[in-house]
């Protein structure tokens, strides 16, 4: 039986954020396994009192003993951020370029799980051996330290996976693209890409950081009194910047945020940022006039508990603003925080606070790939197949598209879960598929996305709580009044709604005998109903009902 190389995300196709891919070779029913990122994705306000969502590795689980491990592209939340949470079902050997590794060993920690002997530190465009696989990193720029792209030989043919990446000709920090390796892998040949499609509509070039640098300085040369920079903690070279402007205008400046200074510590550790300006303490820098500090802080998407939020509401410990500071927000406005950050800016505005973003100045470049990006890469590559990932699925199949414009014989498009057989055969296909889906990180416990946890939960939020406490003669008559509480119901008239509701459970009560655990049950049953209905008929709520009987 002829062996064959298979291409399965699990997260990342059809969504971005949560990524997950598996690359499989071997016999069919016997395949070797590597794991390329496992991240999340951040929950929204429809999914109340869970933050992080990750991918269900059910799929590669059942298949752990022929995992030869996890490779990861680099630090970003949405390509390692799941690594802790699922490692402990997968126990396989973890590999990581020096900073993703370090940001990987605090994760761990906080979990209390020893990864010193299964996490292998990889120098930048070092190989690692995973028989059949031979993967070899490749150095690309993004907006993160050490982004990689991974050469993944096979007895089969070559993939190239590009992780997260775009061309910037002056990343600041870290190395250039390494094209001259990319050009190379083209002329060896490659049988499939698997790329990158956050920026596929977007026109041009993705732009330099050298650029948002020098219109930084510009604005921050101009702006006279207190300012305070939000961006995404991750971004080391924008921190650069950061502290590069402060200097040049004379400032100080001060690092806000327990994201801000883990990775300050990170990079530093790593030997970046050497010839920066030390930072100093919050606390100090109150001591400073306000033309004499900036500070970096995290928060950039208008997060609940993020620095900036807390700043803005004057709830802050350290940081204090006032009218005439500048707020610049050095960062993208992700879709779905619209709404959160607007009132940011407006609730600055009227305080009589300069707000900068990205729709007045431009101070900010993405680190993914636009048009002419991707044509440089398909340029060097010239692959026989390219796989949209990192998407949602009008950019895939925009990806597709353009795939088809730089005349690439078989563009594949994928969804989670998707597995594409890319050889043997004429052309590569999705030809199977592999269970799929998410994982709620609700608390500290990892839930399936229909758990009852959450449903009540969603239930609770829009609809309010009843409970119902009826107290059971030994004789298993009714006694007294029910005690009666409720929470998030729109009660205005709160004595009617309780007489009500107290003629409601004496109606449903009358005709029960409690002398079995069955008769219990049906009571309980039948009381949920008529209280539902009573108060779906008030209040236009039908809420989450509890009926307690307690034998006295």
């Amino acid at each position: 039986m002829k062996e064959e190389l298979l291409f399965c995300p699990l997260g990342g196709s059809g969504e971005i954020g949560m990524n997950m891919n598996l690359f499989g070779y071997g016999q069919p029913g016997d395949h070797k396994w590597i794991m390329v990122d496992i991240g999340v994705t951040f929950a929204d306000d429809t999914i109340p009192g869970v933050d992080l969502i990750y991918p269900d590795p059910g799929f590669i689980v059942e298949r752990k003993d022929n995992l030869l491990g996890i490779v990861l592209t680099h630090a970003h939340e949405d390509h390692i951020g799941a690594i802790a949470h699922l490692w402990p079902k997968l126990k396989c050997k973890i590999y990581a370029t020096p900073f993703t590794a370090v940001l990987i060993r605090e994760k761990f920690k906080e979990k209390h799980i020893d990864i010193t002997h299964d996490l292998k530190i990889v120098e930048l465009n070092g190989k690692v051996p995973l028989d059949p696989f031979d993967v070899e990193y490749i150095t690309l720029t993004h907006s993160i330290l050490e982004p990689n792209g991974l050469r993944i030989k096979t007895p089969a043919g070559v993939i190239l996976h590009t992780g997260d990446w775009k061309v910037d000709p002056n990343p600041l920090i870290g190395d250039e693209i390494n094209s001259k390796r990319l050009k190379e892998i083209g002329e060896e040949g490659v049988l499939a890409m698997i790329c990158d499609s956050t920026n596929v509509f977007s026109a041009g070039r993705s732009g330099s950081e050298l650029d948002v640098r020098k219109n930084l300085l510009n604005i921050m040369s101009r702006l006279k009194k207190r300012i305070i920079i939000t961006s995404f903690a991750s971004n080391v070279a924008r921190m650069e910047t950061a502290f590069y402007c402060a200097e040049k205008t004379g400032r100080q400046i001060s690092l806000v945020g327990r994201s801000m200074h883990r990775i300050y510590k990170a990079a530093r550790q790593c030997g970046y940022l050497k010839n920066t300006i030390e930072p100093i303490d919050p606390r100090e820098a109150k001591n400073f006039s306000r033309e004499k500090i900036v500070y970096l802080c995290t928060g950039s998407q208008g997060e609940p508990m993020g620095a900036m939020m807390r700043i803005s509401n004057y709830t802050h410990p350290d940081v204090f603003i006032e009218k005439d500071d500048a707020v610049i927000f050095s960062s993208k406005i992700i879709p779905g925080n619209e709404k959160k950050l607007y009132k940011l800016h407006n609730q600055l505005v009227k305080d009589g606070i300069e707000v900068i973003s990205e729709e007045t100045e431009f101070i900010h470049v993405s680190g993914h790939p636009n048009r002419e990006d991707l044509k440089d890469m398909y340029q060097w590559v010239k692959p026989k197949c390219v796989i949209p990932v990192h998407g949602e699925h009008r950019h895939m199949i925009e990806h597709i598209n353009f795939a088809k414009e730089m005349q690439v014989p078989f563009p594949v498009q994928v969804e989670n879960g998707d597995i594409v057989k890319l050889y043997p055969g004429n052309s590569p296909e999705v030809y199977d598929k592999a269970p799929s889906g998410r994982l709620y990180l609700d608390g500290s416990v990892s839930v399936e996305e229909d758990s009852q946890s959450i449903k009540d939960r969603k239930n609770l939020s829009a609809n309010g709580y009843l409970e119902i406490t009826i107290l059971i003669t030994p004789k298993g008559n009714i006694h007294n009044n029910p005690i009666i509480t409720f929470r998030g119901l729109p009660i205005y008239e709160k004595d009617e709604f309780i007489y009500g509701l107290e003629d409601e459970i004496e109606k449903t009560t009358r005709s029960f005998k409690l002398g079995s655990k069955q008769q219990e049950h049906n009571l309980i049953d039948a009381l949920k109903i008529s209280c539902r209905k009573f108060t779906k008929e008030k209040t236009g709520k039908k809420p989450f009902t509890n009926i307690n009987l307690v034998k006295i």
